[in-house]
């Protein structure tokens, strides 16, 4: 029996990257999940991705912020699966400044998708989570439900040009640790984990004079680093290596699977030693 067997899965922003990779590997351990991205073609591949394997898949299309997202997606998760079990709040992108450069509209963004979207999921998840949770302490215990919410170590330790974002994730930690203590009576573990320097689009290495960007819900975002930069975040962390997004996935999953259930309201740190 796989350990997220008949389980399911919320986790947003799967179409690419971390969040695809965290996908693959809940459904690799028995888990329905509800895919979310703002493009159909990549959420509808790696619903073929976890077909073909034998798992079960649907989609949710749209942007984590916009006004209807949590209730439509909290509804996929019900229609097809009929729970949840799991929801990981992994959707999100850095949109970097210094702090006399950076404008409202990039604090907002950030603070919008990295906090508000979590918060605004969670809560529309609330009234099926407690109201089960209920019912199934009545008939002699409830299942253990989990949330990850996914932080950086810019949110626990600061970086330059990352006002916004380290705030951001700050604010998630504070978040999760208060959701623990909230919904513990409902046995639901609620962690995060923060991720160092983890190889995705956003992290590439940039070409010499390239300049690249990727459309993030109609804004131009930069996406890449400069090699040396990359080189020195390699020196600087004990293990000597970035993050594969399957390294990410993998710590997602050790705050989901059956063997944490009595771990909640911490930060793992999945950055390879990583600390600025």
């Amino acid at each position: 029996m796989k350990k997220l067997q008949g389980k399911t899965a919320l986790v947003t922003g799967s179409g690419r990257g971390i969040g695809r990779a965290i996908a693959i590997k809940l459904a690799s351990e028995g888990a329905n999940v509800v895919i979310n991205d703002l493009e159909e073609d990549a959420a509808m591949e790696v619903v073929k991705v976890l077909e073909d394997a034998g798992g079960k898949a649907v989609i949710c299309v749209g942007d984590v912020t916009a006004d209807d997202f949590p209730e439509r997606y909290v509804a996929s998760a019900l229609e097809a699966f009929g729970g949840i079990d799991i929801i990981v709040n992994n959707a999100g992108y850095t949109w970097d400044n210094v702090l006399q450069k950076m404008t409202d509209e990039q604090w907002d963004a950030i603070l919008d998708v990295h906090v508000k979207a979590p918060f605004r999921i969670l809560r529309a998840a609330s009234d099926f989570i407690r109201n089960t949770a209920k019912a199934e302490i009545e008939q002699g215990g409830a299942n253990c439900r989990k949330v990850v919410n996914i932080s950086s170590i810019s949110g626990l330790y600061g970086n330059a040009g990352q006002m916004n974002y380290a705030a951001a994730k700050s604010a998630l930690v504070g978040m999760t640790k208060t959701l623990a203590k909230e919904w513990g009576r409902y046995n639901v573990t609620a962690n995060c984990v923060a991720f160092g320097l983890i190889e995705t689009r956003m992290t590439k290495a940039l070409s010499e004079g390239v300049d690249d960007h990727i459309d993030v819900a109609g804004r131009e975002i930069r996406a890449g680093m400069q090699p040396e930069m990359i080189e020195n975040i390699k020196r600087m962390t004990p293990l000597g290596r970035t993050g594969s997004t399957e390294d990410a996935a993998n710590a997602v999953y050790l705050m989901c699977c059956p063997e944490s259930d009595f771990i909640t309201g911490q930060v793992i740190e999945a950055s390879g030693g990583l600390a600025f």
